[in-house]
């Protein structure tokens, strides 16, 4: 993992369908098992969207009798068992939109059966890397199907961040240098958003949609502002002379900013408040702790550099004591949360992966690839 780059420009940016076939219980996990019996169009493709969907949530495994019963068609799919069910109809016309009729499904089932939101429609925005260091913004579901890449320049981006259901903010370098770019996924065009001189990375949008948290040097160091969209003023939150600063991520109120600093010397990360500027350290065990992401439940998932780089889980408010390793050390990059506030999407060796942050007798889960395929796949960021 590299050290100070990493704040700020970090490396340019059908799967594995292991199904379990006994119930599985532990300290923190308890998984509900599923049989699936469906017909109609797009039957095959909509099983396996399903399973994998499902297996993913880190809440079911499917195997023949499961406890959960699902039926029907792909068209009018039913799921009972427990004394509860749900169903859905769908107009299904090919093995794509068998799919998404199975990831609304497993949406349903998550909710129904479960408790927890489902992420099966929430896209992950990632980073395909190429030779001469050309790099590719593409996205995917977290099945692992109906990839698409979304910019063909030529050119390097790197941190994509999602600003809505459509639009991906990223880090564009072309001839003058980093930009923030948006790419809308809808009308399939981008537009240069931000030109800054110096350094422009890590462009983090606030839960309300009205501001950016940004990592700028147009003053002399990298330092962490936030400009407000609406008016396109920007206030500096950081000054550390001496430092650099980078990954800015937002609490889910809007009313703080994780980020890294190195102004220890090596990176670490700090908590500022918007309003105040008032900022603490949160983490000091591990050589690096680097590329935090703030999740919907309060929690922090971020890389922490302890025998290997590892994914950690902190409640910043308990701070290191509170910290959980969901990885075995590795080289783990980039954790992003998904809406469940259980699960994060995490990049290692070249491809991305799914980790479930329930540990099972106090050791980490197996992650699960979110897809197979020749490439270097890196950066990627979830749909909140």
């Amino acid at each position: 993992m590299k050290k100070l780059t990493i704040l700020f420009v970090v490396a340019w940016a059908a799967s594995l369908w292991a199904q379990t076939y006994i119930d599985i219980k532990g300290a923190g996990i308890e998984k509900q098992s599923v049989s699936i019996s469906i017909t109609g169009a797009g039957a095959d493709s909509f099983k396996k969207s399903l399973t994998k969907n499902l297996e993913r949530s880190g809440a079911f495994v499917v195997r023949q009798g499961g406890q959960i019963n699902i039926t029907g068609t792909t068209s009018a799919a039913r799921a009972t068992g427990a004394g509860k069910e749900t169903s859905l109809a769908s107009q299904i016309t090919d093995d794509k939109s068998a799919r998404m009729a199975a990831r609304k499904f497993s949406n349903l089932i998550c909710e129904t059966f479960a408790g927890q939101k489902g992420f099966a429609l929430d896209k992950i925005a990632f980073i395909k890397k190429q030779s001469g260091g050309v790099s590719e913004l593409c996205m995917c579901y977290p099945d692992g199907y109906d990839i698409r890449q979304l910019t063909a320049n030529g050119e390097k981006v790197v941190g994509p961040r999602w600003k809505n259901d459509s639009v991906i903010m990223y880090t564009g370098i072309i001839n003058a240098g980093p930009q923030i770019w948006e790419y809308d996924t809808v009308a399939q065009k981008r537009s240069l958003k931000w030109a800054f001189k110096g350094l422009t990375t890590g462009a983090a949008i606030s839960p309300d949609g009205t501001k950016v948290a940004i990592i700028l040097s147009f003053q002399g160091n990298p330092e962490l502002y936030i400009i407000d969209i609406a008016t396109q003023k920007w206030n500096r939150l950081t000054t550390t002379p001496t430092a650099s600063e980078g990954c800015p991520a937002w609490s889910p109120d809007g009313k703080k900013i994780v980020y890294v600093s190195d102004e220890s010397r090596r990176p670490q990360l700090y908590i500022i408040d918007v309003a105040t500027k008032a900022k603490r350290r949160i983490t000091s065990k591990g050589s690096q702790n680097v590329e935090p992401d703030w999740g919907p439940d309060g929690r922090i998932a971020y890389i922490t550099k302890r025998g290997g780089a590892q994914v950690a889980i902190m409640k910043p408010a308990e701070g290191e004591s509170s910290v959980k390793i969901v990885t075995t050390p590795g080289n783990w990059e980039k954790p992003s949360w998904a809406r469940d506030a259980r699960n994060v999407v995490a990049c290692r060796d070249k491809a991305l992966f799914i980790v479930d942050t329930e540990l099972v007798d106090d050791k980490p889960s197996a992650p699960q690839n979110v897809f197979i395929a020749n490439g270097n796949w890196i950066n990627p960021a979830w749909m909140k």
